[in-house]
């Protein structure tokens, strides 16, 4: 929903800047989405529930300060969450490690 809507209801109204920014942020949204269902499904294989209950904690913290900062940043213009985005990409980063670290200890 969010990748039509900046496709669609923001084209024209902010510049290509600001889209190209939305859809960096729809982008990352949606491949850790994905990556929340495989850490829903790598138990059944016998992957570490707590390394990846963990992990998925950072992925949602990474969705929420990553992609949320830069849906605020280009939807209302408000800079200081700017800042904010780096923290939410080091959640992914720390996400990904805890899924690659349960996935060597099976």
């Amino acid at each position: 929903m969010a990748g039509a809507f900046g496709a669609h209801g923001l084209r024209g109204v902010i510049d290509g800047r600001g889209l190209e920014v939305f859809q960096t942020a729809v982008t990352y949204q949606i491949y850790h989405s994905l990556a929340l269902i495989l850490v829903a499904i790598l138990p059944v294989a016998g992957v570490s529930r707590r390394l990846l209950g963990i992990a998925t904690g950072f992925f949602v913290a990474g969705i929420l300060l990553f992609s949320g900062s830069l849906y605020l940043l280009v939807l209302t213009d408000i800079r200081w969450v700017g800042p904010v985005t780096p923290v939410g990409g080091i959640g992914f980063m720390v996400g990904w490690v805890l899924v690659a670290i349960a996935g060597f200890r099976r």
